[in-house]
Protein backbone atom coordinates (compact mmCIF):
# COMPACT_ATOMS: atom_id res chain seq x y z
CA UNK A 1 0.00 0.00 0.00
CA UNK A 2 2.48 2.25 0.65
CA UNK A 3 4.55 1.65 -2.20
CA UNK A 4 1.54 2.13 -4.33
CA UNK A 5 1.21 5.52 -2.73
CA UNK A 6 4.77 6.82 -3.02
CA UNK A 7 4.09 5.52 -6.97
CA UNK A 8 1.09 7.68 -7.23
CA UNK A 9 2.79 10.81 -5.86
CA UNK A 10 5.81 10.06 -8.17
CA UNK A 11 3.48 10.19 -11.28
CA UNK A 12 1.59 13.11 -9.88
CA UNK A 13 4.93 14.86 -9.16
CA UNK A 14 5.92 14.27 -13.24
CA UNK A 15 2.74 14.99 -14.51
CA UNK A 16 2.77 18.58 -12.68
CA UNK A 17 6.39 19.10 -13.75
CA UNK A 18 5.53 18.59 -17.05
CA UNK A 19 2.22 20.79 -17.24
CA UNK A 20 4.67 23.28 -14.96
CA UNK A 21 6.73 23.16 -18.37
CA UNK A 22 3.97 23.80 -20.60
CA UNK A 23 3.01 26.40 -19.11
CA UNK A 24 6.20 28.21 -19.23
CA UNK A 25 6.57 27.46 -22.59
CA UNK A 26 3.35 29.32 -23.37
CA UNK A 27 4.46 32.04 -21.37
CA UNK A 28 7.35 32.36 -23.59
CA UNK A 29 5.35 32.85 -26.63
CA UNK A 30 3.26 35.35 -25.06
CA UNK A 31 6.59 36.92 -24.31
CA UNK A 32 7.02 37.56 -28.38
CA UNK A 33 3.77 40.19 -28.11
CA UNK A 34 6.68 42.47 -25.92
CA UNK A 35 7.82 45.44 -28.17
CA UNK A 36 10.56 45.44 -25.93
CA UNK A 37 13.80 45.25 -27.41
CA UNK A 38 15.87 44.72 -24.55
CA UNK A 39 14.22 41.76 -22.92
CA UNK A 40 10.97 40.32 -23.42
CA UNK A 41 8.61 38.74 -20.85
CA UNK A 42 5.75 37.03 -20.42
CA UNK A 43 3.65 35.62 -17.45
CA UNK A 44 0.87 33.29 -16.66
CA UNK A 45 -1.54 33.23 -14.05
CA UNK A 46 -3.41 29.77 -13.67
CA UNK A 47 -5.83 29.20 -11.21
CA UNK A 48 -7.51 25.31 -11.32
CA UNK A 49 -5.81 24.39 -14.44
CA UNK A 50 -7.34 27.48 -16.13
CA UNK A 51 -5.32 30.32 -17.65
CA UNK A 52 -7.23 33.37 -16.07
CA UNK A 53 -4.75 35.80 -17.19
CA UNK A 54 -1.66 36.92 -18.89
CA UNK A 55 0.89 39.47 -19.43
CA UNK A 56 3.89 40.73 -21.27
CA UNK A 57 6.35 43.26 -20.40
CA UNK A 58 5.16 46.75 -22.28
CA UNK A 59 4.14 50.41 -21.94
CA UNK A 60 0.47 51.14 -20.38
CA UNK A 61 -2.49 51.41 -22.63
CA UNK A 62 -2.78 54.46 -24.62
CA UNK A 63 1.23 54.54 -24.93
CA UNK A 64 3.79 54.26 -27.75
CA UNK A 65 4.90 50.87 -27.63
CA UNK A 66 8.39 52.26 -27.29
CA UNK A 67 9.94 50.73 -24.13
CA UNK A 68 13.47 52.28 -24.44
CA UNK A 69 14.64 55.57 -24.86
CA UNK A 70 17.52 56.61 -27.23
CA UNK A 71 20.00 54.90 -24.92
CA UNK A 72 18.73 52.05 -24.65
CA UNK A 73 17.72 52.50 -21.45
CA UNK A 74 14.08 50.93 -20.30
CA UNK A 75 11.75 53.75 -19.45
CA UNK A 76 10.64 54.13 -15.96
CA UNK A 77 7.14 53.50 -16.57
CA UNK A 78 7.04 50.24 -18.58
CA UNK A 79 4.91 47.76 -16.91
CA UNK A 80 6.24 44.38 -15.71
CA UNK A 81 4.61 41.12 -17.24
CA UNK A 82 3.61 39.93 -13.86
CA UNK A 83 2.35 43.33 -13.21
CA UNK A 84 0.44 43.45 -16.40
CA UNK A 85 -1.18 39.86 -15.57
CA UNK A 86 -2.14 40.69 -12.29
CA UNK A 87 -3.85 43.87 -12.97
CA UNK A 88 -5.56 42.23 -15.69
CA UNK A 89 -6.99 39.84 -13.09
CA UNK A 90 -7.73 42.36 -10.81
CA UNK A 91 -9.95 44.32 -13.27
CA UNK A 92 -11.95 41.07 -14.13
CA UNK A 93 -14.43 38.68 -12.01
CA UNK A 94 -11.15 36.35 -11.25
CA UNK A 95 -9.27 36.29 -8.23
CA UNK A 96 -5.72 35.27 -8.39
CA UNK A 97 -6.03 34.24 -4.95
CA UNK A 98 -4.66 30.53 -4.57
CA UNK A 99 -3.50 30.52 -8.06
CA UNK A 100 -0.15 29.94 -9.81
CA UNK A 101 1.62 32.52 -11.75
CA UNK A 102 4.03 31.19 -14.59
CA UNK A 103 6.73 33.79 -15.52
CA UNK A 104 9.87 33.63 -18.18
CA UNK A 105 11.92 35.17 -16.04
CA UNK A 106 12.24 35.67 -12.31
CA UNK A 107 10.54 37.98 -10.57
CA UNK A 108 12.00 41.38 -9.58
CA UNK A 109 11.60 42.74 -5.91
CA UNK A 110 8.52 44.88 -6.90
CA UNK A 111 6.72 42.31 -9.17
CA UNK A 112 7.13 39.95 -5.86
CA UNK A 113 5.38 42.74 -3.90
CA UNK A 114 2.67 42.71 -6.06
CA UNK A 115 2.95 38.62 -5.88
CA UNK A 116 2.62 38.94 -2.28
CA UNK A 117 -0.44 41.35 -2.31
CA UNK A 118 -2.33 39.46 -4.79
CA UNK A 119 -2.55 36.26 -3.02
CA UNK A 120 -0.87 34.25 -5.74
CA UNK A 121 0.91 31.11 -3.84
CA UNK A 122 3.26 29.49 -6.49
CA UNK A 123 6.13 31.57 -8.83
CA UNK A 124 7.46 29.42 -11.32
CA UNK A 125 9.97 30.68 -13.37
CA UNK A 126 12.31 29.68 -16.33
CA UNK A 127 15.38 31.93 -16.51
CA UNK A 128 16.87 33.93 -13.38
CA UNK A 129 16.51 37.54 -13.47
CA UNK A 130 20.16 39.44 -12.65
CA UNK A 131 18.89 40.66 -9.34
CA UNK A 132 17.47 37.31 -6.76
CA UNK A 133 15.99 40.02 -4.26
CA UNK A 134 12.62 39.04 -5.65
CA UNK A 135 12.41 35.46 -5.31
CA UNK A 136 14.03 35.67 -1.61
CA UNK A 137 10.96 37.80 -0.59
CA UNK A 138 8.72 35.46 -2.17
CA UNK A 139 10.14 32.55 -0.24
CA UNK A 140 10.08 34.52 3.21
CA UNK A 141 6.64 35.36 2.70
CA UNK A 142 5.72 31.37 2.22
CA UNK A 143 5.00 31.50 -1.43
CA UNK A 144 6.26 28.15 -3.02
CA UNK A 145 9.40 29.33 -5.83
CA UNK A 146 10.39 26.82 -8.21
CA UNK A 147 12.99 27.25 -11.53
CA UNK A 148 12.33 24.87 -14.52
CA UNK A 149 15.15 24.58 -16.90
CA UNK A 150 13.15 24.61 -20.09
CA UNK A 151 16.26 23.19 -21.82
CA UNK A 152 16.46 20.40 -19.93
Amino acid sequence: MKRQKSKQMCEKTEKQHELDKRYLRMAAIWAENSYCKRRQVGALLVKDKMIISDGYNGTPAGFENVCEDENNVTKPYVLHAEANAITKVAASSNSSKGATIYVTSSPCIECAKLIIQSGIKRVVYSENYRIADGCELLKRAGIIVDYIDLNE
